[in-house]
C-alpha cells in the first residue's frame, strides 16, 4: 500500500539479518556491497531510524527511512595506485568481465584481495604484479574509508561492536579505532535474505492526544498499536515494543501530548 516506505529496505533487511545472525540487539553495521557500503546502527535489534530530514536522489523528504550513510566503496571498487585512490566509481554486476584476476582490465578491490590471497577467485596468476605492500596500502584506505562512516554514525563516545557483512566485508579488518569488536558472522552474504524471510509485522500509532495524563496518553497509544498490527496479521501474544516517545505540546491547549508508539510481532499463524 506505501510501496515509497521500502525506500533503502535493501539495507534495513540486512540490519534485521545480521541482528539474526550475531544474536545482537545493539551494534553498529557495515554492510559492504559491491558498490557502495552502508553503515547504519542497530537498536532493539532494528535499524535506527533518521529522525531528520532524509535526500532520496537530491529530494528532501520525510519519509521514514533507517538512519544509514553510504560511501562509494565496495567490492567492484576501481583502484588507482598512483596516486592511491579507491572507488567511489565501481565495476558492478561487471565484476566477472572487467575485473583484472578474470581476464578484465580494471583493477578492482576484488582483485588486490586475490593477490593478496584473501579470496580464492578467478585467476591469481593475473594479479600476481600487485605485491605485499600494494596490497597493504589498498586495504589501509579502504579501512580508513570505513572508520571515517563508521565514526559520523556513532552516536556514543566509547568503543562499540561492529558487525561486517555483504559480499564485500572482507575490506573490514579485524580491529579498527572506535570499535570494541568486528564481527564476521557466518553467512554474512546471504544477510539480506534472511531479513526479508524473518520479517515480523509491525503496528504503528503517532497522533495527539489532550485531556489526558501522560501515562495515559502512552497507553491509548501502545493499545491503538497493538490493534493496528494485529490487524495487518501479527499475532498478539508475540507483540513487543520497539520504539516509544511522547512530546507535551505547549502551543496547544488541554494538556496535550504527541505520542509515537511502534510494535512488531511474529506473523499470525493460519
Amino acid at each position: 500500500r506505501l510501496p515509497v516506505y521500502s525506500f533503502a529496505s535493501g539495507a534495513t533487511n540486512s540490519m534485521r539479518g545480521v541482528a539474526y545472525f550475531s544474536g545482537l540487539a545493539d551494534a553498529m553495521v557495515i554492510d559492504v556491497g559491491g558498490t557502495t557500503t552502508d553503515v547504519g546502527q542497530l537498536r532493539h535489534g532494528f535499524p535506527r531510524e533518521a529522525n531528520s530530514v532524509v535526500k532520496v536522489g537530491g529530494v528532501r523528504t520525510l519519509f521514514r527511512m533507517p538512519d544509514l550513510l553510504s560511501i562509494g566503496l565496495g567490492g567492484g571498487s576501481h583502484v588507482v595506485l598512483d596516486p592511491l585512490k579507491v572507488g567511489p566509481l565501481s565495476v558492478g554486476y561487471r565484476l566477472l568481465k572487467e575485473g583484472v584476476a578474470f581476464g578484465g582490465s580494471q583493477l578492482t578491490t576484488t582483485d588486490v584481495a586475490v593477490a593478496s590471497g584473501v579470496l580464492d577467485l578467478g585467476d591469481k596468476s593475473k594479479v600476481a604484479h600487485l605485491d605485499r605492500a600494494t596490497c597493504e596500502k589498498v586495504f589501509a584506505e579502504a579501512a580508513r574509508m570505513a572508520e571515517e562512516a563508521i565514526d559520523r554514525m556513532k552516536t556514543e563516545a566509547g568503543d562499540v561492536p561492529l558487525i561486517a557483512v555483504g559480499g564485500g566485508a572482507f575490506l573490514i579488518p579485524d580491529r579498527l579505532p572506535g570499535v570494541s569488536q568486528v564481527i564476521h558472522v557466518e553467512h554474512g552474504d546471504c544477510a539480506n535474505a534472511v531479513g526479508a524471510a524473518i520479517a515480523q509485522v509491525s503496528g504503528e500509532c503517532d497522533q495527539i492526544f489532550k485531556d489526558m495524563t501522560r501515562r495515559d496518553a502512552i497507553d491509548a497509544a501502545q493499545a491503538i498499536a497493538n490493534d493496528r498490527a494485529v490487524a495487518a496479521g501479527a499475532d498478539r501474544k508475540t507483540l513487543a515494543t520497539i520504539d516509544s516517545e511522547d512530546m507535551p505540546l505547549a502551543y496547544l491547549p488541554g494538556n496535550s501530548v504527541r505520542v509515537r508508539v511502534r510494535v512488531v510481532g511474529d506473523v499470525a499463524a493460519g
